[in-house]
């Protein structure tokens, strides 16, 4: 009778092995101070300097990709896609004032390809380490028959740190505040099941057409990573009375602004106080989109949103490369989010 293997039924612990070398050095690059030990323990051992903080809370998050890694698996890249798993959960919990400590990322595979799986992992350390975060643990599963070859899920957890006083909730929000709108470098990671409609259904493209409008090809716009937001506005938390913030993924403008606010305010937003970035526009006219549907489905070329004192608003721009008054907040019953101007008019 033959011997069964492991390795006979899809599941390669060399591969894995291999794939955990191909890695070490990146994550170990990631390392603040406070990490203890390195890699391969059962978790990933984290000292809290509590001498730093008077009242110190943590706050958690985790986010994946969605289906913007079929683009990856299509295109056949995959250096991008760690930010983007990097980015969702720390611009997450950056949005309540904490400076990102540290993050662990779950790879799950059909069939381990060591070089594969150190691709993306070089983009998560690389996106780790701009965002200030040790990148402490991560699993990678090789689960056989689960994904189809090539094909791969992940997901990422982060936590962070904010004095209790700098804690930003939605109660410290008042009416006449001002949003102040900060620069997506593209779709990020959301509406990719739209996207790909637009795309693929309506467009008949492949990846590799050059559009004009872009300036670059249709994948190297897709691929683009997310944003990441830490290093921009950890030092305005520090310096200024932020009031809230806005990480615009899912859900767009009119999910997301509101979730900032106090149940008794909206916002009003100015649709012609910064320029659609092209990719919206284009999608908006392949797809035949109401412009509604691609405000609630998209970022529109606003990734973040702080939502400040007016007094502050100059100080705090002029601390910034790039930024754009976009609207105020305002007394609504309806808790609601009004867009005007620009592309409604």
């Amino acid at each position: 009778m033959e011997h069964l293997t492991y390795r006979g039924a899809g599941v390669d612990i060399d591969a894995g092995n291999k794939a955990v070398q191909l890695i070490k050095s990146d994550v170990e690059k990631t390392f603040r101070p406070e990490v203890l030990g390195g890699l391969g323990g059962f978790g990933g051992l984290f000292r809290l300097d509590i001498s730093k903080y008077k009242d110190p809370i943590l706050v958690s998050g985790t986010d994946g990709v969605g289906t913007k890694l079929r683009l990856a698996f299509l295109w056949e890249k995959h250096d991008t896609i760690g930010q983007d798993a990097v980015a969702m959960c720390v611009n997450d919990i950056l949005v309540q004032g904490a400076e990102p400590l540290f993050f662990l990322d779950y790879l799950a595979v059909g069939s381990l390809d060591p070089e594969q799986v150190a691709e993306v992992v070089k983009g998560v350390a690389r996106a780790c380490s701009e965002s200030g975060c040790a990148l402490i643990g991560g699993e990678t599963a090789e689960m056989a028959g689960f994904y189809a070859k090539g094909e791969y899920d992940i997901a990422g957890f982060a936590v962070g740190v904010v004095e209790r006083d700098k804690l930003i909730i939605p109660e410290k929000v008042h009416e006449g505040d001002v949003l102040i709108g900060l620069p997506s470098s593209g779709i990020h990671s959301n509406g990719y099941s739209l996207v790909r409609q637009i795309i693929f259904e309506r467009e008949k493209l492949y990846g590799n057409e050059f559009i004009d409008e872009l300036g670059k090809s249709i994948s190297e716009e897709l691929l683009t990573p997310t944003r990441l937001y830490p290093r921009i506005c950890l030092p305005l938390i520090e310096r200024f009375d932020i009031h809230g913030m806005v990480h615009i993924t899912g859900g767009g403008f009119y999910e997301n602004i509101p979730r900032a606010l106090p149940k008794d305010l909206g916002a009003r937003i100015d649709g012609a106080s910064w320029k659609i970035l092209p990719i919206f526009k284009l999608l908006q006219e392949w797809g035949s989109v109401e412009w509604h549907e691609m405000f609630r489905t998209f970022n529109m070329g606003i990734g973040m949103i702080l939502i400040v004192d007016p007094k502050d608003v100059d100080a705090i721009r002029s601390e910034l490369d790039e930024s754009f008054v976009i609207g105020k907040v305002e007394k609504n019953p309806h808790h609601e989010v009004i867009i005007e101007g620009g592309v409604f008019e």
